[in-house]
C-alpha cells in the first residue's frame, strides 16, 4: 500500500525484513529515529500527526505497520477487525503472564536499522495500548535511549497477576533494571489516564518498584467530574483522548514525551 490516503501525505513508504517477517512501514521526518508503534486500529490520522510532531522535533519518525489499514480513521468496526486477529496472533502475548511479545525482536530489529541510516545517540520508541509495553522491551538494546508506554494494556487485565504483570520476561527484565543501574539519566516515561480499565494503576506500582526513578509515571485524572472534563473511558493519551490544548494535562503529557525525545536524541549535551 503506498501512502496516498490524506492522513499520510508526506510520510514514505518503505518495507522492512527481519527472520522472514516484511512489513510496511511509513517515515516523515530526519534526524535519530523514533520508533512510533501504533495502537489498535492501526495507523490512524491521529496516529500519523502524533509522527508528525516527532518529525517537527528534528527525529525522524518511523511507523510500522502491526496490523490494520493505514490512514483509516478509528471506529468500532475497525477496532473489531484488528484485535480480533491481534488477540490470537502468536506475536502478540495478550493474555500470557511473564512473557515478551514476539513481535518485539521485530521492532528491535528495526530500531536497529533505523539507528544505522539515521544516525544520533541512539533511538526512541513509543508504544500505545495493545502496543503500550513494547517500548520497554525494547530497552534490552543499548541503542534504547528515550522509551515511552503510552496506556500499556498487555497483558489484558484479567486477574490480580494480569494487572501487575508489564509484558516482558523475566531476563528481559532483568536486562532493563540492568542499564537502569548502569545508566546514568536512563529513563522510562509511562502514561495513563486513572480511571482506565485497561491499564490499572498495579501495572505502574509494579514498574515503580522495579525500576525506582527510572520510571517516570505520568497519570491523568480521569475521575467522574474531573476539572478537565475527561471522559472516565479516556484512554488513548497521546492520540484520540488528546486535548491539544496548552496548559491541559494531555498536552503536557505530549510535551512531557516531546521532551524527553529533544533531551536524549536530540541534546548536544
Amino acid at each position: 500500500m503506498s501512502p496516498a490516503a490524506p492522513a499520510l501525505e508526506g510520510f514514505t513508504h518503505t518495507t522492512f525484513t527481519h527472520e522472514g517477517k516484511t512489513r510496511d512501514v511509513y517515515r516523515t521526518g530526519s534526524g535519530p529515529a523514533v520508533i512510533v508503534i501504533a495502537e489498535i486500529p492501526g495507523i490512524t490520522p491521529k496516529v500519523a500527526e502524533f509522527g508528525r510532531r516527532v518529525a517537527a522535533l528534528g527525529c525522524t519518525a518511523v511507523l510500522p505497520r502491526l496490523f490494520g489499514v493505514p490512514g483509516k480513521g478509528q471506529s468500532a468496526g475497525a477496532i473489531m477487525r484488528s484485535i480480533g486477529p491481534a488477540c490470537i496472533s502468536r506475536e502478540f502475548s495478550s493474555f500470557a503472564t511473564r512473557k515478551t511479545s514476539p513481535v518485539t525482536v521485530w521492532l528491535r530489529a528495526l530500531a536497529r536499522e533505523m539507528h544505522a541510516e539515521c544516525g544520533g545517540p541512539g533511538v526512541g520508541a513509543v508504544g500505545m495500548c495493545f502496543t503500550g509495553g513494547f517500548a520497554l522491551a525494547m530497552m534490552v538494546d543499548d541503542i534504547m535511549l528515550a522509551p515511552v508506554l503510552s496506556q500499556p494494556s498487555l497483558p489484558f487485565p484479567i486477574g490480580r497477576a494480569h494487572r501487575r504483570d508489564l509484558g516482558i520476561s523475566d531476563e528481559d527484565l532483568a536486562r532493563v533494571k540492568e542499564r537502569c543501574a548502569a545508566e546514568e539519566g536512563l529513563c522510562l516515561l509511562g502514561l495513563r489516564f486513572t480511571h482506565d480499565r485497561f491499564v490499572p494503576p498495579e501495572r505502574f506500582q509494579r514498574l515503580k518498584e522495579e525500576l525506582g526513578d527510572n520510571f517516570v509515571a505520568v497519570e491523568i485524572d480521569s475521575s467522574p467530574d474531573n476539572p478537565h472534563g475527561h471522559p472516565r473511558a479516556a484512554h488513548s493519551v497521546l492520540t484520540e483522548h488528546l486535548v491539544d490544548q496548552p496548559g491541559t494535562p494531555t498536552r503536557e503529557a505530549l510535551d512531557k514525551v516531546l521532551d524527553l525525545f529533544r533531551s536524549k536524541l536530540l541534546s548536544s549535551g
